[in-house]
């Protein structure tokens, strides 16, 4: 596995004008260093999210990922679903991703998402890995309060 060290950053809907609260913050969980992401997730005024993101390089330049298969990851989460999303340079608008959804069960787990499963969003384009941007966590699309942490997060070869 090729570990990042990511510098996560807080998202939410309001950057569109909703009211979906959250934050991150650095933890021990179950004795694992962390990240992890909480808040309440809200569908009022248009809005449905909160996301822990971080560039894979500053100033966003692009890094090629086509030597691994997918992304790895040790989450403890809180039973809910909650989306991985993926950005590259062939991404023009901040509504376009990569995505893909796992659930959080409520004790740490590796999991794992191959490239070859992600699925564009309001793209009509194929994951290029040769140019990968940012990667975020997301819980979105119903009202809830969400938790997940994640310890590792990286690339992974299948062989």
């Amino acid at each position: 596995m090729a570990q990042l060290s990511p510098d996560w950053e807080f998202v939410s809907d309001s950057v569109m004008g909703g009211v979906s609260e959250g934050s991150i913050a650095e933890e021990i969980v179950r004795g694992c260093d962390a990240t992890v992401l909480r808040g309440t997730v809200s569908l009022e005024n248009n809005g449905g999210f909160i996301q822990m993101a971080f560039d894979l390089h500053e100033g966003s330049a692009d890094v090629d990922v086509s030597a691994w298969d997918g992304i790895e990851m040790d989450v403890y989460g809180d039973g809910g679903t909650y989306d991985i999303r993926l950005r590259t340079a062939q991404l023009t608008r901040p509504w376009q991703s990569f995505r893909a959804d796992f659930v959080g069960e409520a004790h740490w787990q590796k999991v794992k998402i191959p490239f070859s499963s992600l699925v564009s969003h309001r793209v009509d384009a194929v994951f290029e890995p040769t140019c990968l941007r940012r990667i975020g966590i997301l819980a979105i699309g119903r009202a809830r309060d969400a938790c997940i942490a994640v310890s590792n997060i990286g690339f992974y070869s299948a062989n």
